[in-house]
């Protein structure tokens, strides 16, 4: 009689019924981790009051971390008496010549005007005059309202509407210049130099932001650095800006922040000359677009804040993390303190005493050192990156080759 209780199976044979319960089956592939955006570990601000959530899912989307604080607010334009002053003059008096600059503008000046009653006379009157758009955009809009544009520049440059301008001839011609929120500068004086009559169209005002708060925040985080970014993109934005920190007594810290530290990056030179007035030399696009001014942030931050090679890693120091190996390490504010310290001179001996100085609000108990540089070591995950110098301080363990060839710079 054959015994009933099962026996185990030889190791290596299968049972008929499949593998044992216990068996180990294929061996899992683990799952490659995504590498991070060209933006992560870096802050960027924005300022924008319109299409501002369109520019921070493009800046998220590449691992920015979006501060908003829109500087200004755009006055409805049914509201704008301004707008409808302008309208009914043009109505009555026809121009030899309208300009159209945006087209977000043009559109709301038609609706705007539907809206009061003085949508065809409107349209009537500029199908009989000359109508200039500044680029395809512009195009599509004054199409859309059924008109057709006499001229449009290749480049989308006022400076290109203007030298046609001057070179057909504007003494004693009567030019609507539908304004953008912000004066153009040079622009209009320099048609009312050539003997033009200049009637501005302001399609939209603005006005400063009915809660300031986040402004204020912004311009706190700009002064002490905790920005790698601000985005621009009007001119109205960066006056808003620039008046809200004179307000508060921080104008001068925040200029000096932004011409050393915190990159302001402008969707355009229109936008850029109020900074420029005050010695701030903005980043901008090729093309006056958010896509661009998104691709100008991709490549100038991680490109101003360079790699090093330290201790056989490539080590990225970001705004408020770290790239190792392309890995990103969320790291602590002190730690970020003291590496930057660190990082101001690769390989060099930073004293215990100078790295108190980096640490915000560390007093003058060197402990503090120690207990930010352990948990920055921590952070990291590789120890070896940070060197203890007995007696000295710590070091970044730069990698030898580079080691040599900072000491090169140093010495000549």
């Amino acid at each position: 009689m054959q015994d009933p209780t099962p026996q185990p199976s030889p190791p290596g044979a299968t049972r008929p019924g499949g593998p044992e319960p216990d068996a180990p089956g294929p061996a899992a592939v683990p799952t490659p981790t995504p590498a991070p955006g060209p933006l992560a570990g870096f802050t960027v601000g924005i300022t924008a009051a319109r299409r501002a959530g369109e520019l921070g899912a493009l800046l998220e989307r590449r691992g920015a971390a979006v501060l908003h604080a829109p500087a200004i607010r755009i006055v409805p334009l049914p509201d704008d008496t301004e707008l409808l002053a302008a309208t009914k003059d043009l109505i009555a008096d026809a121009p030899d010549v309208v300009v159209a600059t945006t087209a977000i503008g043009f559109r709301g000046w038609i609706e705007a005007a539907d809206g009061w009653g003085l949508g065809e006379e409107l349209t009537a009157r500029l199908r009989g005059v000359e109508l200039l758009a500044r680029g395809p955009k512009v195009r599509g809009a004054i199409r859309a309202a059924g008109l057709t544009e006499s001229w449009s520049p290749a480049s989308e440059s006022m400076a290109e509407v203007l030298d046609r301008l001057l070179a057909e001839g504007v003494a004693d011609r009567r030019l609507a210049v539908q304004l953008h929120g912000e004066p153009l500068p040079g622009f209009v004086e320099a048609l009312r130099e050539a003997g033009a009559e200049v009637v501005g169209v302001p399609v939209y005002r603005w006005l400063p932001p009915e809660d300031i708060g986040p402004v204020d925040r912004l311009l706190d985080a700009a002064v002490a650095r905790s920005l790698d970014a601000v985005t621009f993109t009007s001119a109205p934005a960066v006056a808003g800006l620039l008046e809200r920190a004179r307000e508060r007594g921080l104008l001068e810290p925040l200029l000096e922040a932004l011409r050393q530290d915190v990159l302001a990056a402008c969707v355009g030179p229109v936008t850029a000359m109020p900074l420029l007035e005050h010695g701030v030399q903005a980043a901008r696009p090729e093309r006056f677009r958010l896509g661009p001014l998104v691709q100008l942030l991709c490549r100038e931050l991680p490109a101003r804040a360079g790699v090093l090679p330290v201790a056989g890693h490539r080590l990225g120091i970001r705004g408020h993390a770290v790239l190792v190996d392309d890995e990103l390490r969320a790291v602590p504010p002190a730690g970020m303190a003291l590496l930057r310290a660190l990082a101001r001179r690769p390989g060099w001996v930073v004293s215990r005493a100078e790295l108190l100085r980096a640490l915000p609000g560390a007093g003058r108990d060197e402990h503090a050192v120690e207990t930010a540089m352990a948990r920055l070591r921590t952070a990291l995950g590789a120890p070896k990156l940070i060197q203890t110098v007995v007696k000295r301080g710590y070091r970044l363990a730069l990698d030898t080759a580079s080691d040599a060839k900072y000491a090169e710079v140093a010495e000549s």
